[in-house]
């Protein structure tokens, strides 16, 4: 795919700072790496509200009384008014697909190679319409299904066919200005955005909220204690890891990408349809490959983490 040039994300709301320990998923980087880290406490941003702006004040112009000897003549003209709804230029308009599309379960084959087809239209990441139902397609169907508020499955079922088929308007982040990674904890979906326009979604899975207390996998012995957050606010990608696996404090890590902390976008073998890490952001081991293959997350990227709507 082609990648438009990058330019300063901007995102209307303020960011503040307040000290919240957080997990992180890794563990020791090498100097080559960009420098150390380990279980990472970090500050967790929040956003502040803009003041609100006081409404302005009505004024009721006052009324006319007229004479009593003069005759009054009302005359009502009623005007039919047009309102055309324009889009924003990053909200995209897609076709109905025709013929609609059929549930089909988990199944292959030639109906779902249309479903993975659209999927790709609506920016629902695959690895391609081969009428293959793998993980990739599972992954896609899931992150659709979060984005619509269905149960997520994987699965398409007939609710699933019928919206995919009905989608008029190509699904998007909330940013809606520069290129940055989104990540809608409320929705549990990754989205890049370039130039305002939402390119592709993710299957992602973030932190559970819960403590732990877990063994150091890199310090046998050592006991390690936080709290499985994925921290709001506004970062970017500050260090990385390009080959493999790597063994993290709290387990293994594919090819991440790390933007606070510890806390890092990676691969993993386990994306499930609720947050379930330790506070990084996971999504498939052949996503990750192509995130890293597309150029898409490079170093200093924006990463905009929200609780969602």
């Amino acid at each position: 795919m082609e990648v438009r040039p990058r330019v300063k994300a901007t995102i209307a709301f303020g960011v503040v700072f307040g000290a919240v320990a957080i997990a992180g998923c890794s563990s020791a980087i090498s100097s080559g790496s960009g420098g150390g880290a380990g279980e990472g406490a970090a500050a967790a941003p929040e956003t502040s509200a803009a003041p609100t702006s006081p409404a302005p004040t009505t004024t009721i112009p006052p009324t006319t009384t007229l004479p009593p000897t003069t005759t009054s003549t009302t005359t009502t003209t009623t005007t039919t008014t047009t309102t055309t709804t324009t889009l924003p230029p990053t909200v995209v308009p897609v076709p109905r697909v025709d013929p609609p599309l059929a549930a089909i379960g988990s199944s292959g084959g030639g109906e779902a190679s249309r479903v993975q087809q659209r999927l790709l239209d609506l920016g629902f990441w695959l690895s391609g319409a081969d009428g293959s139902y793998g993980l990739t397609t599972i992954q896609a169907v899931m992150a659709f299904q979060k984005y619509m508020g269905f149960d997520a499955t994987g699965s398409v079922d007939q609710q699933t066919a019928d919206a995919l088929t009905t989608m008029d308007l190509r699904p998007h982040a909330r940013a809606n200005s520069g290129t940055l990674v989104e990540v809608d904890k409320g929705k549990q979906l990754l989205f890049f955005v370039i130039d305002g326009r939402t390119e592709w979604i993710l299957n992602t899975s973030t932190g559970n909220g819960q403590p732990y207390e877990e063994e150091d996998k890199n310090t046998p012995g050592e006991i390690v204690k936080g709290v499985s957050l994925t921290p709001s606010g506004l970062h970017q990608v500050n260090r990385e890891r390009p080959e493999g696996w790597w063994e993290g404090d709290l387990g293994q890590i594919y090819r991440p990408k790390y933007f606070v902390g510890g806390v890092a976008v990676h691969g993993s073998n386990s994306i499930p349809n609720y947050p379930a890490s330790h506070g990084c952001v996971r999504v498939s081991v052949p996503a990750m490959d192509w995130i890293w293959e597309s150029g898409l997350m490079p170093m200093h990227t924006p990463v905009w983490v929200h609780d969602g709507a």
